[in-house]
This record gives structure tokens, sequence and C-alpha cells, in this order.
């Protein structure tokens, strides 16, 4: 409500007379009224107060109310506050006139007419409370307004976000279709096969040699269909933070070396080669499973996107960091992919034959950092690709 609004008034006069008759005039519960005795006086009262309106009296010592009025005028605080003169001067003085130059909004000539002065205090009062009320819905409306555009940014930031899910979503829907059907499809070739086989009752396709290939082929469909599943497994615990870590004792420098052997066979069926540097015991505490699941992840990749260059391992200690680096030499990675590469389903590759479903990575750095580690990678095109992953050898990890 408009009378909520507070209501402050200024009247100088030299006359401690004048300022009680014209207090007493003036006054009332839904106003406050300040006095002042000299220019001085008011200007003081004018900085440390809004008022709706200042009513002055001409003529003063010092100062006079022309000139009080000229200095409001001039100051930014107070140049907008109506200014009522009042004199006991003649008419013939034309006081009037040179009220209404000094920017005066009425000027009144004593004796004070009781209505007259009522009336206009009151109207001056009222318009205040008008434009102070406006001033607070105008800010309302733009404090609506700012938050509506946040409201927007947010809105769309949202869509944005949805729209980049479904596409992440149909992405994923076809990789993980195209990814699964190619060990489906080399089962399902390999039964029709041996179905054709027994039909014809042609026992020399299952010789122990052909046998022992039928069981590898099938070992590796089912290994792959199997790595795909606890990928996506995997990525389902990370979110909702149910990834398990179990940390024990072990030597990651014999660990490395150990899985570096078991890859020599995918490297030569690569056409790579695989080097391993790890030339004392780096000892700490961490997910066996986990940390090998990673350098698994590194060795894969280093094969599959090297170019049939020659990979190498190092495993050292660095201050109280186990550290491992795996580096290829083959079309390196873009400043781009870079930034991409840990993500979920991010592949650097555009070929999708055996790419797997762009988790690895992500995976990866996520179990690296569960066990307060970090993973990065250096590269340039052309140059080949260093990954490096630094774990603490104290026990760091999340479980």
């Amino acid at each position: 409500m408009l009378s909520n609004i507070e209501a402050k008034l200024l009247i100088v006069d030299d006359l401690p007379e004048n300022l009680l008759a014209l207090e007493a005039l003036i006054r009332g519960e839904d106003r406050t009224v300040y006095k002042a005795l000299s220019a001085d006086e008011a200007l003081s009262l004018l900085l440390q107060h809004e008022f709706a309106m200042a009513i002055l009296d001409v003529q003063m010592p010092g100062t006079d109310g022309f000139e009080l009025a000229e200095l409001m005028r001039s100051t930014e605080k107070t140049k907008n506050i109506p200014i009522v003169f009042v004199s006991a001067a003649g008419r013939e003085m034309n006081y009037a006139f040179k009220g209404y130059e000094s920017g005066a909004v009425d000027f009144l000539h004593k004796p004070l007419d009781i209505h007259a002065v009522r009336s206009k205090v009151s109207v001056f009062v009222d318009l205040y409370r008008q434009r102070k009320a406006m001033n607070v819905q105008v800010e309302a409306l733009e404090q609506a307004r700012k938050e509506q555009e946040v409201l927007l940014k947010r809105l769309q930031a949202t869509q944005e976000e949805l729209e980049h899910a479904v596409r992440m979503r149909d992405d994923f829907m076809s990789i993980v279709s195209h990814e699964v059907r190619t060990p489906l499809n080399g089962l399902i070739l390999e039964t029709q096969l041996r179905k054709l086989h027994l039909a014809r009752d042609n026992a020399d396709a299952f010789t122990l040699d052909k046998m022992r290939a039928m069981v590898d082929r099938d070992e590796r469909q089912i290994k792959s269909l199997i790595r795909l599943i606890e990928d996506m497994l995997d990525v389902s615990r990370i979110r909702t933070g149910k990834l398990s870590i179990r940390p024990t004792h072990f030597d990651l420098a014999q660990l490395v070396v150990s899985l570096v052997e078991n890859f020599r066979q995918q490297a030569t069926e690569a056409g790579s080669t695989l080097s391993v540097e790890a030339p004392r015991p780096v000892v700490g505490t961490w997910d066996e499973f986990r940390i090998e699941q990673v350098i698994a992840n590194l060795l894969t990749n280093a094969l599959r996107y090297g170019c049939k260059s020659p990979v190498d391992v190092r495993v050292y200690q660095e201050n109280d960091m186990a550290c491992v680096d795996v580096c290829d030499h083959g079309g390196g990675i873009s400043e781009e992919n870079q930034k991409r590469i840990f993500q979920q389903f991010e592949r650097v590759s555009n070929n999708h034959a055996g790419a797997g479903l762009g988790l690895g990575l992500y995976i990866s750095e996520q179990i690296v950092a569960a066990h307060g580690g970090r993973i990065s990678v250096q590269s340039a095109i052309g140059e080949g690709a260093l990954f490096h992953v630094s774990l603490p050898l104290s026990n760091n990890a999340v479980s």
C-alpha cells in the first residue's frame, strides 16, 4: 500500500517559531518532518535523507532560500526534490518569479493559507509515494526479466543437454548394435558351418586340430561379448557411484610385465611389437584387477590405433607416485580429440571395425581417479601418443 511508503518533509526557516508553526500545520502519522534553521543545516539533512518535498523560507541570513534551491538543483541526489518557497515579503517584490526561476514548483505568501498548505503538501506526498511505488514495480519487473533470462538460459542449456543425451543414446545404440553383432555373427556362422558339416556327416571337419581352432575362435568372440557387457556395467557402476575398489598390496611392475607378455600374440596379429621397461619393483596398494583393466585398455588402444608401430611400455617410481607410460609411434591424436577421448562413447578413429564402445579411456580415467591418481595423454599428429598413468603409492582408493 502507498501509505506504507515513508514520506519525509524538509522545512527550512531561520526562526524557530516559524518552523514549529509550519511543522504543526503539515505533520501527520504518515509523514516525518525535518527542520533546519539554516541552509547549511538543510544541506546536511538533504545528504542524509530522501525527501518528498522541501519548504524553504526565502529570507534567511547567509545563504537565502533561492541560493539553497540553486544548490539543490545542482546536486544529483537533490535535484528532483519539489521545492515550495514561502515569504513574508509583499507581492510587489516579485519573489515568486525569482522563485520559479530557481526551480520552485510553488510559491506561498505569509500569512499562509492553512488549507492550501495542507493540500499542496498532501499532493506532493502522494506524488512521491506513487513515484516510489512505480520505481519498486519497475525494479520488480526488471528483476523478473533478469530471472526469466536466467531461466531461459537454463532451459536452453537443459535442452542442449537433452539433445546431446539423445544423440549420445542414438550413437550408443548404433555402436552397441554393431559391436555386439560382430562377435555374434562370428558365433552364428561358426554354428551354421558346424551344423552343415554334421548334416553331411563330414567327420573330417572335426579333427582335433580343427576343434582347437574352433574353440579358440569361439573363446575370442565370447570374450569380446563379455568385454562389451563389462564395459557397460562399469559405466553403470560409475554413474551410480558403485564402482568398487578393493585395494591389495602388489608389485605394479610385475603386473605390467605379465600383462605385456599376454598381449604379445595380439601385438603380432596387429602387425606390431611390444617392449616393456620395468627395471625395479614398484610396490603399492591398489585394486589389482582394476589397474590391470586400465593398462589392458591402454595396450589395446595402442595396438588398435598405433598403425602397426612398436608400442613401448615403461613402469617406474617418481617421488611418491607409481607411473606407467604406454607409448605408440602411430598417427597421433589431434589436440581437439585429446580433449574428448576420455568422455563416454568417444573414439579417435572413424573406422568402427573392432573399435569398441568408446568407453575404455572413460572407464580407465574413472578407475585411476578412484585411486587418487591421474591419467593424461601427450600427442601430436604424426608423432604417436603417450598415455601416462600416475598412482599414489599409499592407499588413497575410494571403495
